[in-house]
């Protein structure tokens, strides 16, 4: 019996910061109790960890495993050969395990590259959920990656060639995308005729579905679709970024989960160019910061995800860093941290046994050094962090 207890002075339950000293007991890579005080029975190792906070692994609801963080990797991926690519997607599995990331969500592989690696994965990295290839038009953003498709029936095929491949998530580009040149930001994609249809096929075969939506009329068309999810939610329009009332209360009336992706590598220094080509298309920073804060005011489920892979501004491993921007929109750290983990394990369907420290869930955890909630900066100063109740990390 593989079993072990931590003490901690604090522990994130997944909602909500237990103060302690308070021990974690840890049973055949599950968690078996949480109890106050410092007391172990005989027979229990124990892993001490004075003056730090212990939480569930975080979840990452966004990454492109497949992209290695250099400038433009989506666009050569379609040249890359199976074994490289699966080099990449272990490497960059590796820089979310060293952040504390046990989990991850993959929106946008090439050609299912993924999801056929996760049948072969062996143990000691993150749970990954993936989504294959994402759902495009033949001149779309990502349109490189295997999913272009053109019209309804092209589109339940592709669903249904998802279920088939093991899928956990259907992901709709329904806008445009900045890293694609040529496409645009400022409308849909797809019919409303062709998300429904998408939709609906993804929900007959039991997978939820989130939209890549930039412009205020994707979100919207997804919204009305019946789409679970949102990815980037940045509402833009012609004149500007615009998050209405009734936008707002649609979302949060029909639980949609929204990704505003928030993140970037403060080391880097994004090229003028770039900060240029965004602005055109209403994606400054100010905009994003808006865009969550009125989210949050209004009720919205929120989840953190990085877009990890996609840039130089987008490493892998980024979680920790991006989860200040959201404390710097006004979240409430509780929220933040929530939204990493809890939040973000229900999105991605696997809240029953990730996301929590609780009786029964998987021993993924992270040990931090500091209170988290007091100093979000705590969140990248990492002790420990554990799979399945092994130590895989330690500073």
């Amino acid at each position: 019996m593989d079993r072990v207890a931590i003490r901690a002075a604090r522990v994130f339950d997944g909602e909500r910061m237990l103060d302690g000293p308070l021990v974690v007991f840890l049973e055949d890579g599950r968690v078996l109790g949480v109890e106050r005080g410092t007391a172990v029975p005989g027979g229990w190792p124990t892993r001490d960890l004075p003056g730090g906070t212990l939480l569930p692994g975080l979840v990452d609801a966004h990454v492109h495993l497949c992209a290695d963080g250099t400038p433009g990797p989506l666009d050569r991926l379609a040249g890359h050969s199976a074994e490289r690519l699966d080099a990449t997607i272990e490497a960059s599995l590796r820089a979310h395990l060293a952040a504390g990331v046990t989990t991850v969500r993959d929106l946008g592989d090439q050609d299912g590259a993924v999801l056929s690696w996760s049948s072969r994965a062996t143990a000691g990295l993150p749970t990954v959920l993936g989504s294959g290839a994402p759902i495009t038009t033949p001149d779309g953003h990502c349109r490189t990656m295997g999913g272009a498709v053109r019209g309804v029936a092209e589109l339940r095929a592709a669903v249904r060639r998802r279920a088939e491949q093991g899928a956990h998530v259907v992901k709709i580009m329904g806008s445009g995308g900045v890293m694609t040149a040529g496409t645009d930001t400022m409308r849909p994609q797809f019919t409303d005729e062709e998300m429904r249809a998408a939709v609906a096929e993804a929900h007959a075969a039991g997978l939820p579905v989130t939209v890549h939506a930039h412009a205020l009329t994707a979100v919207r068309q997804a919204v009305d679709a019946g789409a679970d999810g949102v990815e980037h939610c940045t509402c833009v329009t012609p004149s500007g970024v615009r998050v209405d009332d009734d936008l707002l209360g649609a979302l949060a009336d029909a639980g949609v989960v929204v990704c505003p992706t928030l993140g970037s590598d403060p080391g880097f220094t994004v090229p003028p160019e770039i900060v240029a080509m965004a602005a055109r298309a209403g994606l400054t920073q100010e905009a994003l910061n808006e865009v969550v804060a009125r989210l949050h005011a209004g009720g919205v489920r929120l989840v953190a995800g990085t877009d990890a892979g996609i840039g130089p501004p987008k490493p892998h491993g980024l979680l920790p860093v991006a989860l200040r921007e959201y404390v710097g929109c006004g979240m409430p750290a509780t929220d933040v941290l929530a939204a990493a983990t809890s939040a973000a394990a229900a999105a991605c369907g696997v809240a029953d046994r990730k996301g929590y420290v609780r009786p029964g869930h998987d021993a993924d955890l992270l040990a931090v050094d500091g209170d988290p909630t007091a100093d979000i900066t705590a969140m990248g100063r990492p002790l420990a962090v554990y799979l399945a109740g092994t130590p895989v990390t330690a500073a």
